[in-house]
């Protein structure tokens, strides 16, 4: 495994699983704390329409992504509260919607169509430097604009009627945190594919929530299991020769069953057992 040190490429994957991790760590906490999957799922695949857009313009699918993913975000902002009743409908519309305009776009992309391969699945053997010079920034982005505003999120995350009454301007803070989101997708398009990057987004949050009383505990904990789960999981596909985004995931799943079995044990282990006469 030491030798796979010596190739570029590889120590730019541990270091774009490190950043990604970090990202995860702190948006991915707030997600399910907020209870917000469902809206990062939506989010996540409406991205695909952002990298055949960006094919069918000519600019890098990256950048497209970065900028429709932000669009769709803001348009989702603007609805939720008019579709509260019909919420889950409203994200699977821009779920399936963004994948189709995708589509649309890159079927009417003159010339040759790239393998897609990549951008549903990832590979972050294959990040480029010049994206993982974009992770690096989005990240310091989010860091920065979480650390500073950290007291009230952690407000509205908890109790968000309290927080509005308190004169909390929520539905900023709710723009803001969608937006959040939306930059952590296009952060994780390369790592784990659009398809997966919602289970690596709410993945170490999951994993380490039991173990965490407090929304700053979890951010940090969760980051440090991503940065468990990506190194680990690339390392593994190195080893083996296997896709790294599926590795990445399903070592992030395992880590999930095997802490709700630990949940399980304990809370059987201090139940107290009623013995009948």
């Amino acid at each position: 495994m030491i030798e796979a040190l010596g190739y570029e490429f590889f120590r730019s994957a541990l270091a774009a699983g490190i950043l990604s991790s970090i990202v995860c760590g702190i948006i991915g906490s707030y997600v399910v704390v907020k209870h917000m999957i469902s809206v990062a799922g939506g989010i996540s695949h409406a991205a695909f329409g952002g990298i055949g857009l960006g094919y069918f313009l000519g600019v890098d699918p990256i950048a497209g992504a970065f900028w429709f993913t932000l669009g769709v975000a803001t348009l989702i902002w603007g609805l939720i509260d008019r579709a509260r009743q019909h919420i889950d409908t409203l994200i699977g519309a821009f779920w399936a919607g963004g994948m189709a305009f995708g589509i649309l776009c890159l079927s009417l992309t003159p010339g040759y169509t790239p393998d897609l391969f990549s951008y549903l699945f990832g590979n972050i053997l294959l990040v480029p430097s010049g994206h993982l010079t974009l992770i690096a920034f989005l990240c310091a982005v989010v860091v920065g604009l979480v650390a500073l505003l950290y007291p009230a999120l952690q407000a509205i995350a908890f109790d968000q009627e309290y927080a509005s009454i308190s004169g909390l301007p929520t539905r900023i803070f709710n723009l803001l945190v969608l937006l959040l989101i939306a930059v952590s997708v296009v952060v994780l398009i390369q790592i784990v594919g659009i398809i997966l990057v919602i289970a690596l987004l709410t993945l170490p949050a999951a994993i380490i929530r039991p173990f965490s009383n407090t929304l700053k505990g979890m951010m940090i904990g969760a980051t440090l299991t991503g940065m468990f789960i990506t190194t680990t999981g690339i390392y593994l596909s190195w080893i083996f020769d296997v896709p790294s985004g599926s590795t990445i995931i399903l070592l992030g799943v395992t880590l999930y069953f095997l802490v709700l079995c630990y949940k399980e044990v304990i809370f059987r282990v201090k139940t107290p057992k009623v013995h009948s006469e």
